[in-house]
């Protein structure tokens, strides 16, 4: 009898060691269809992609955009001053320019001689400034017929008050009296050139100009020219 009771005491106790056993080895994720315990990786990694994502895909305020916009303006405004700036620095060049003298020549005027009705016997010079500042005509053109071994004589009653100075665009003149003081002229002519003297009047400075003259042209001994002039007017008295 106390055996079994033995025996009934070791299979109870057998028993609830098992069973406490496989309660302390069960888990809930081995019981069928149970949720899985949550991964803190994944969980973390699907937080945060999202966001990211979200990040990615923001449009800028409308208030910022119109900061930029405000900015392009302000940028404008700038441009426009400075392209003030720079109108102003070119006007002052532009005046420098205006400001600087130098000695006219062939290379910084056009000029052309002209036959004329009246007086007689007469063509008429003109040199017409060029350049970008203005230029000084000082004394006479010096004259070359064809292959004339010296200068035209020069009208000394023709001086004028002052050296005739060109701004941009005006023009100086000179007229050339064929006949002289002798009648009329007999000797064909067919080029001339034209130089400038320097103002020491030493001779000619700078490039030359070379013209074919009016068909019909002819010269004497006495052939004259004179100063240069501010008008045709007054290169025309001589």
């Amino acid at each position: 009898m106390r055996n079994r009771r033995i025996r009934s005491a070791a299979t109870t106790a057998t028993t609830a060691l098992l069973a406490a056993l496989a309660l302390t080895a069960c888990q809930p994720s081995d019981v069928v269809n149970a949720d899985p315990k949550p991964d803190s990786t994944a969980t973390s990694a699907a937080t945060d992609e999202p966001d990211s994502q979200a990040t990615d895909k923001q449009q800028p305020p409308a208030d910022e955009n119109a900061d930029s916009g405000s900015g392009s303006d302000s940028d404008s405004d700038s441009n426009k001053s400075s392209g003030s700036g720079k109108n102003d620095s070119a006007d002052k060049g532009s005046d420098a320019k205006s400001a600087a003298r130098t000695t006219c020549t062939g290379s910084n005027t056009k000029v052309t001689v002209t036959d004329v009705a009246r007086p007689l016997n007469h063509l008429l010079v003109t040199a017409t400034n060029t350049g970008e500042g203005n230029c000084d005509a000082y004394y006479a053109p010096l004259l070359g017929f064809d292959d004339a071994q010296s200068v035209t004589q020069i009208n000394e009653d023709s001086k004028p008050q002052a050296v005739v100075t060109l701004a941009p665009g005006e023009s100086a003149y000179a007229s050339i009296a064929l006949g002289g003081v002798d009648g009329a002229p007999t000797t064909a002519a067919y080029k001339l050139s034209v130089h400038f003297a320097g103002r020491d009047n030493q001779g000619s400075v700078g490039s030359a100009a070379n013209l074919t003259l009016p068909k019909g042209t002819a010269t004497t001994a006495d052939t004259s020219v004179s100063y240069w002039q501010s008008t045709m007017a007054d290169a025309l008295l001589w």
